[in-house]
């Protein structure tokens, strides 16, 4: 699977989601030839199902039976073998909705097959034959019992991330319109039948409330290996996570070699072939990267090799990370990275930063910067300042990312209230505080028009160290108190701004590096991880309790 066949963030308003109460029974052991008995959970865990309350996953979707496949007829039950209606499917994040049916579910078995509608969906199905133990037979028009079937269906139309699992007569059936949800249906699968479960009888139809489900991870001040990250694809994949931002330049290293300049990549880094095995395994579980490249501050590993790029202020101080914009020589250099590594990273979105620029971080930047107050009026006339000539800055960096053809973010401290110079309209916020200096209140942004991505620090910044105030987030708070909506604090922005917050993501920063292993970042970041995906899936109630939740997470593993 390549990365043009990903679709762009989706500009589609928030799915209408409504609730059916779906008819659950007890699962009773069945005698049979096929030897499935529990198809509710397939391990005998009665804790009752996740998703039992249904959603409606998409607009002009019904969340009933979708009939009898004419490739597998539903069998008559016998006397002797009746069933009881199935149970919703036990998944993280929850389905959308299910419609029970009577039936033995399905489970795979060694040498069944997997078959696909068209040659774009061999990644998956060779995936998720590898996965359960089938055999990956390509193209094929013919039905066999026990078949898994991927099927594109361009008839569908819709979010390209819904799809259609259909349970019946020993065959499960995935269909979407695109292969992101065939990918998709393929994770819900693979968690039902975790451990020897079984697919439940009946139809899911399942949808993601939002188009952003991200996590972010600061490789600057801390190195990663390129397995532990592999690793961390591997699980956003299988929880219908589709973004992955990597924060690789900062003051304390540059984390990925460079061919343009080499001289500023640190001695641990990342080569270009690992990351390019991280992204290829990214592509196929439909996982874009997001690079950052953050300017004009947190450059300090590229100053560090070109000294003659650090801001001073008017007493000869340096400001620590920050290039001196005022220079032509600061604006070249960082572009040069930008059309490098655009050219590395295939995907269609990028971070360009632009948080705490320290001539920004003083009471008057004028007077503290006189070179660059000089620079502003000169580029923008008498009234011209330091805001404006920042503001112009990651103007002209956008222009050079735009050329790539990507979508744009940008950190929410990066925006400025009361310029001249006004941010291209384009940007994204990624809104991550209300700490810094002028702070804004989310509903700004979205009052002013500009799509969202929920960073909330209070819910979903884990910073190693547990510095300034942050402590390490849970699972529990994520699950409880957290929805897309709470971009800031603890309080929700009005129902009205729903479409512009496009998601959420959460972030793992390395302030202090050596505080916790690659392996404890793991085990720390699991809970929240589920959490988080829970809710941007279905940002309503979920069905379960926190403690059955976690329950479920420990399962599922």
């Amino acid at each position: 699977m390549s990365q043009h066949r990903r679709r762009p963030p989706a500009q589609k308003a928030r799915q209408v989601r409504t609730r059916a109460v779906i008819v659950t029974a007890v699962a009773v052991t069945v005698a049979a030839g096929v030897g499935i008995g529990l198809w509710a959970s397939g391990d005998g865990d009665d804790s009752g199902p996740a998703g039992s309350a249904a959603r409606q996953p998409s607009e002009g979707r019904s969340a009933t039976s979708a009939g009898p496949s004419s490739a597998s007829p539903s069998p008559s039950p016998s006397p002797t073998r009746s069933y009881p209606l199935s149970q919703s499917p036990r998944t993280i994040p929850a389905v959308a909705a299910h419609t029970p049916e009577r039936g033995p579910g399905w489970r795979p078995r060694s040498g069944e097959r997997v078959v696909v509608s068209d040659a774009e969906l061999a990644d998956e199905g060779r995936l998720v034959a590898s996965e359960l133990g089938l055999t990956y037979a390509g193209q094929k028009s013919d039905t066999r019992g026990g078949d898994l079937r991927l099927v594109l269906n361009d008839d569908a139309g819709g979010d390209p991330e819904s799809y259609t699992m259909t349970v019946r007569g020993g065959q499960v059936t995935i269909s979407g319109a695109a292969d992101a949800g065939v990918f998709y249906g393929t994770r819900t699968l693979k968690q039902e039948v975790r451990g020897g479960g079984t697919a439940p009888e009946g139809v899911v139809k399942d949808a993601p409330a939002k188009p952003v489900r991200g996590f972010m991870l600061d490789i600057a001040r801390k190195h990663y290996t390129a397995g532990w990250i592999e690793d961390r694809v591997r699980e956003l994949g299988d929880l219908k996570f589709n973004e992955l931002g990597l924060h690789f330049s900062d003051d304390q290293g540059f984390r990925i070699e460079s061919t343009s300049h080499p001289e500023i990549v640190s001695a641990q880094h990342l080569t270009r072939a690992e990351v390019k095995r991280i992204i290829d395994l990214a592509a196929e579980r439909h996982i874009t990267i997001v690079p950052e490249i953050d300017s004009p501050g947190h450059l300090g590993a590229v100053i560090a090799a070109h000294p003659s790029l650090q801001l001073l202020n008017a007493s000869g101080v340096a400001a620590r990370g920050a290039v001196d914009i005022s220079q032509d020589a600061a604006a070249t250099i960082v572009d040069e990275l930008l059309d490098e590594y655009a050219d590395l990273f295939p995907g269609d979105r990028w971070n360009l930063g632009g948080d705490e620029y320290r001539a920004l971080m003083v009471s008057d930047p004028e007077a503290s910067y006189p070179q660059l107050a000089t620079a502003a009026r000169k580029a923008y006339g008498t009234g011209g300042t330091v805001a404006d000539l920042t503001t112009g800055w990651l103007n002209d960096r956008a222009d050079t990312i735009r050329k790539h053809g990507r979508t744009m973010r940008v950190w929410n401290d990066g925006f400025f209230r009361g310029t001249s110079v006004q941010p291209a309209k384009d940007l994204q916020v990624a809104y991550w505080t209300g700490k810094e200096i002028g702070a804004r209140q989310p509903t700004e942004y979205l009052s002013a028009g500009r799509e969202l991505i929920n960073y909330n620090d209070l819910f979903l910044y884990y910073v190693l160290g547990q510095p300034n105030q942050f402590y390490y987030p849970t699972g529990q708070r994520i699950y409880e108190e957290w929805t897309p909506r709470v971009v800031r604090g603890t309080q929700a922005v009005d129902a009205k701004y729903d479409d512009q917050i496009l998601g959420g993501s959460f972030a793992v920063w390395g302030d202090y590096p050596g505080a916790q292993t690659q392996e404890q970042i793991a085990a720390g970041i699991r809970l929240p991880l589920r959490a988080l995906v829970q809710k941007l899936w279905d940002a309503d109630k979920p069905p379960l309790t926190w403690t059955e939740f976690k329950s479920l997470a420990d399962r599922l593993g």
